[in-house]
């Protein structure tokens, strides 16, 4: 029930495919509207459950003017809050910080990473999971060489999706340690709701600093084939 991704996020539409918002069921794809009024169709890929999909973005892999479109939304999000840096959060907000701080007019912008270099230290790190990269041990680290660009400044955080909120969790931990406000976290993708809860948890004030240029809910599997959403997993936006 499920396309191969090689030529998903390559192209925009004008509009809704016969100038209607599709209704369900969703057998291969999902579209969605960006903020300008163009379209993208977004792949399904089923959960390890068998029961659920949820739509995907792989941002490193869409064509440069998806990644453009998107990131420009993004912008147009994030420049009520003036921030004074850009931090692109790894892997796939990495593909889309750089053109966020460009659209703000921003000289650079700072990226977070997995990968711990020699001369990092541990305490300018936090454990992080991913609904896309299961298992433990992975790390979210801050170059302590960028810490005095960072601290004591507002920062919008950059990412491609958020659902189950434990990466905006994560970086809100270590910048809590560290003196870096953020402003806002912007995301291409609000991905259902359950992130919603892990962040009020932590602090009932983060999930109004998220952002999203669309939104997609969570699928089920329905009788006849394809997908239908879930009622009440879809996120407003922005």
């Amino acid at each position: 029930m499920t396309d191969p991704t090689t030529f998903y996020w390559q192209d925009l539409l004008p509009d809704w495919p016969g100038g209607q918002p599709p209704e369900p069921p969703f057998r291969k794809g999902y579209p969605v509207k960006l903020r300008s009024g163009r379209v993208l169709v977004l792949p399904l890929r089923p959960l390890p459950d068998g029961a659920h999909a949820v739509a995907s973005l792989i941002a490193n892999q869409a064509s440069f003017a998806v990644i453009e479109a998107i990131a420009a939304d993004m912008a147009s999000l994030a420049e009520p809050f003036a921030p004074d840096l850009v931090v692109g959060l790894p892997t796939l907000g990495l593909a889309l910080a750089p053109h966020v701080a460009h659209a703000l007019d921003h000289t650079r912008y700072a990226p977070l990473g997995y990968s711990r270099k020699y001369w990092y230290d541990e305490a300018l790190s936090e454990p992080i999971h991913s609904i896309t990269s299961p298992g433990s041990g992975k790390r979210l680290y801050l170059d302590p060489n960028l810490l005095p660009l960072l601290r004591g400044r507002r920062v919008c955080v950059v990412d491609d999706a958020v659902s189950t909120g434990s990466s905006l969790l994560a970086v809100h931990r270590l910048f809590s340690r560290v003196e870096i406000e953020i402003a806002a976290f912007v995301v291409a993708m609000k991905q259902t709701t359950r992130w919603a809860a892990t962040l009020s948890a932590a602090d009932p004030a983060l999930p109004l600093k998220v952002k999203g240029v669309f939104g997609s809910p969570l699928f089920a599997a329905v009788e006849g084939g394809g997908y239908a959403p879930v009622p009440d997993t879809l996120p407003a936006c922005p």
